[in-house]
Formats: C-alpha cells, sequence, structure tokens
C-alpha cells in the first residue's frame, strides 16, 4: 500500500456531494428556524416591556373619580377621598374590591361597586343607608341606626319619625356604638323587630324596647303596649297585633299581648 492510499483510507469512504448539499440545507434550516425563534421571543419581550411601560404612563393613570347613585348623608368629596386615588396611580394597578371596601366603611355608604374605565375613569356605584331607628346617647344627643343597626352618624336633636330603640340589660340601658359600628349581636333581637315591622301599624311605634331576657316590647302612639315575646314568629304575631288593632275598639286598653302566636290577649295593666 502507498502513502497516499493509506492516508485516503484514514480520512474515511468519500461522501457524495449531493449528500452533502443537503446536509447543508438542513443545517442552514435549523439555524433559520432557531433565528426565528430567537427574534419572535426578543420581539415578545420588548412588546411587554413596551406594553407594561405604556400601562403605567401617566396618560393611562387615573384622572377622573366618578361616583354615581344616591348617597344622601355623604358628600361625594368624601367618597372620593375614602377611595384613596389621590395620588393618580396607574389605572391597570387600581385594586377595585379595596377601593370599595374603603368606601363602604363610610358610614352612611350600603354599597359600593368599583370598575375601570379606560384610559383614566374610576367609577363608583354606590347605595345609601338610610336612618330607621335612634338610641339615646348618655350625656345627650341621639344616634341614626339603619335597619342593619349600625350607627349611621349622631345627632343633637332627635330626628321625627323614627322609632327609639332601647336595649335594656341588669346592668342598665346599653349605649349606641360609635359611629360606624354596629349593635352587638346578643343586643339584636330589638334591631330585627324595627327591621321587619309591617306597613300595617309600623307607623305608629314609636319606641322599641328590648328586655333583658331579649324579649321585645313595642310602645304605639296611642299609648298601647306590645308584648312581642321573643323575635320568634315575627310574622304570626304582626298579624295578630294588626287584626286587634284593625278590629275592634279599644277603649281602656293599655297591653296586647301576642308573645303566643294567634293565641293574643289584651289587657287594662
Amino acid at each position: 500500500m502507498t502513502r497516499s492510499s493509506a492516508g485516503a483510507a484514514a480520512a474515511g469512504p468519500a461522501v457524495d456531494p449531493r449528500i452533502r448539499q443537503r446536509r447543508a440545507a438542513v443545517k442552514r434550516r435549523v439555524d433559520r428556524r432557531r433565528l426565528a425563534i430567537v427574534v419572535t421571543i426578543v420581539a415578545v419581550v420588548v412588546l411587554a416591556v413596551a406594553a407594561v411601560a405604556t400601562l403605567h404612563s401617566p396618560l393611562l393613570s387615573v384622572r377622573r373619580v366618578q361616583v354615581v347613585g344616591p348617597h344622601a348623608g355623604t358628600s361625594t368629596a368624601a367618597i372620593v377621598r375614602a377611595a384613596g386615588l389621590g395620588g393618580h396611580p396607574p389605572l391597570v394597578d387600581v385594586d377595585t374590591a379595596s377601593v370599595a371596601a374603603r368606601v363602604e366603611a363610610l358610614p352612611f355608604i350600603r354599597t359600593a361597586r368599583v370598575t375601570r374605565s379606560w384610559p383614566s375613569t374610576v367609577r363608583i356605584a354606590v347605595t345609601a343607608r338610610v336612618p330607621s331607628l335612634v338610641m339615646a346617647v348618655p350625656g345627650g344627643g341621639w344616634a341614626e341606626l339603619d335597619r342593619a343597626g349600625r350607627v349611621l352618624a349622631r345627632v343633637p336633636a332627635r330626628p321625627a319619625g323614627l322609632a327609639l330603640l332601647t336595649v335594656q340589660r341588669a346592668g342598665g340601658t346599653l349605649p349606641p356604638p360609635a359611629v360606624g359600628a354596629s349593635v352587638a349581636s346578643s343586643a339584636r333581637a330589638g334591631v330585627e323587630v324595627a327591621a321587619t315591622l309591617p306597613p300595617a301599624f309600623s307607623a305608629q311605634v314609636t319606641t322599641v324596647t328590648e328586655l333583658p331576657a331579649q324579649t321585645v316590647d313595642l310602645t304605639l302612639s296611642s299609648g298601647l303596649t306590645v308584648v312581642l315575646g321573643t323575635a320568634a314568629d315575627l310574622h304570626a304575631k304582626y298579624v295578630d297585633v294588626a287584626s286587634i288593632i284593625a278590629g275592634a275598639p279599644l277603649h281602656g286598653a293599655k297591653t296586647i299581648d301576642v308573645s303566643v302566636p294567634q293565641s293574643p290577649t289584651v289587657s287594662d295593666t
């Protein structure tokens, strides 16, 4: 074997030129595919960065807070302040649930629904709490409560047309809670009664008194006392009261006892 033939044998068998061309073409396709993937990834990253930058630009920050819905007792300015958007945050960063919770913490606001409106508006739709009861404040003044027993405000004069809620316990009469707080769950029988009084005689109720055993008495504008007992079976008890008031003259009567549903009594004591 000559030296040239030995070198050719060491270099391996010769590759067909057509195969070599096909291999080169495959490598070029793979390289182009890899380049396309890299370019796509870079483009996506650039677009994402641009989108984040745009969403956090001053053009898309909160520049207007719109309050809709009835909100007697609370000014629009107070609602806007409670929303906490005075720093003009990016609209995309506004936590609507947190804004709603801050607005609903206002005494007179019952519900708040917060939505974003591009490019720069936050819309707050509210409903208001309405005073339906009063409680006497020790030392003077009155606390207005809504049907749920939440204290809405303290006022110097007793509002007309609202029934007085009195909660009596062994240690004395319970004072109303602070503005924005609600009557304790252990003293809510009177609140439940006041919230469910029927139109048939609700306008005649001047006082709702919860007694130590969590039974409830009503005082009517006529001077009659209605003994309801516990807050159970209220509908049946209300039917009894309405029937007695509408059904016959009550001259000399002082007390209507409906603590046993469908077995009411009327007495002069």
